[in-house]
């Protein structure tokens, strides 16, 4: 009889423990089952008129740094300047980006104004890539190793303490 009036409190516990370590995790670390793994085939047009298409297979052999933005994206806009400045301070670093469900012109244009840091841009307007990546929205970024893993996937802006405390470290040890 006693056990039964145990039960509630019981479970109550187990509910509070769950969500007290709920409380503890970071939102924005989304696991991703791409990091150790190999970065999913692609192959995408590009923004640049006449440059051959943007493959996965051009992220291999070097560490590289994907992100995916898109001009309507109002984040992607806040992290652009550190993109500028990553490719200004790194000039080895093979940065590339995938535009998302965007439209070439606006992209271009954003590009313009804005400053261009990508070696290429591939385009994704129907975000088949990005269902690939595993992209939940914009902007995200990976980290490829030289053998095409990933590495790192970040979601949401890049912002100076990820830049410092996670990203650049990470491209200093691949």
């Amino acid at each position: 009889m006693k056990l039964k009036h145990l039960l509630p409190l019981v479970g109550f516990a187990v509910l509070a423990a769950f969500l007290a370590r709920g409380l503890q995790l970071n939102p924005r670390e989304v696991p991703s089952p791409l990091v150790g793994r190999a970065l999913p085939a692609f192959s995408l047009p590009v923004l640049e008129a006449g440059a051959p298409p943007l493959r996965h297979s051009d992220l291999r052999g070097r560490v590289s740094l994907l992100n995916v933005w898109a001009s309507w994206c109002a984040p992607c806009r806040d992290e652009h300047p550190l993109l500028v400045d990553l490719a200004r301070r790194r000039p080895q670093l093979h940065l590339v980006g995938l535009n998302y469900k965007d439209e070439p012109a606006a992209a271009a244009r954003w590009l313009r104004e804005l400053g261009n840091p990508y070696r290429a841009v591939g385009l994704d307007a129907k975000g088949q890539v990005g269902i690939d990546l595993g992209v939940y929205g914009v902007p995200e970024t990976f980290v490829i190793d030289r053998d095409g893993q990933v590495a790192l996937k970040h979601v949401g802006p890049i912002t100076p303490e990820v830049l410092r405390t996670k990203i650049e470290p990470l491209l200093d040890a691949l």
